[in-house]
């Protein structure tokens, strides 16, 4: 799988937040591409007390949610964990393992975040754009904005609100579970978003592609001897 060399990597924190700020108007927030049939989750691991870092993704068919194909990759992180520029951290060795697929997915699901962003620019985004490909933000917790319960039935949301304007949901994705959040990374609008993050999930609470990444990325870890994941 081919990408874009944008920018460098090895940048500091100030350096970052200006490059996000400038990549964020590279945006497209709609979708332009037909029903997709391969779709792929991506995760990353690593320990808080040591540099190594570890990517899985995960590659499965539409709707029927069957495995394609998988790749993985370990390193060094070179960036500092710090909530909000966690992209300079974790799309390297991303990057790595997405370029051992052979085929090229129509969407990407991340465990992170798209535009629910403190500068409207997380993970997917920014893979989004590298990628030049359709991405959503597929997170286990909120980074910004408000919102209200969604409904008790899987299937429920309720738009996630920052500053007067929407920039993901929370998703019921079983009933009765805490909901994901959900935003557009790249090349998606919102409903879709939440539409195919929905048709992505096969009974659990996070969407399959990105359940199995995390799954595959953790036993990576494990295997290397690395220690607990953040």
């Amino acid at each position: 799988m081919e990408f874009r060399q944008l920018h460098r990597w090895d940048v500091s924190p100030r350096r970052a937040a200006a490059i996000q700020s400038d990549l964020r108007r590279s945006l497209i927030l709609r979708a332009g591409w037909k029903r997709p049939k391969l779709v792929a989750g991506a995760d990353v691991s690593y320990d808080k007390r040591s540099d190594a870092i570890h990517a899985a993704v995960v590659v499965l068919s539409l709707p029927a949610l069957t495995l394609v194909e998988s790749a993985s990759a370990s390193g060094v992180a070179r960036f500092p964990y710090i909530p909000g520029y966690l992209s300079f951290r974790e799309i390297p060795i991303l990057l790595k393992a997405l370029r051992k697929l052979r085929a090229r997915p129509d969407l990407l699901l991340c465990d992170g975040q798209g535009i629910a962003h403190p500068r409207g620019f997380g993970l997917a985004s920014h893979l989004g754009v590298i990628l030049d490909a359709p991405t959503i933000g597929c997170a286990k917790s909120r980074l910004i904005g408000r919102h209200r319960a969604p409904g008790w039935r899987a299937g429920s949301s309720a738009p996630l609100i920052h500053e007067g304007r929407r920039v993901g949901a929370a998703v019921r994705t079983r009933d009765g579970v805490n909901p994901i959040f959900v935003s557009p990374g790249h090349r998606i609008g919102m409903a879709s978003a939440v539409r195919w993050s929905l048709a992505c999930c096969g009974g659990h609470r996070l969407p399959e592609p990105t359940r199995r990444a995390h799954i595959e990325v953790n036993r990576l870890r494990v295997a290397a001897g690395t220690g607990a994941d953040p």
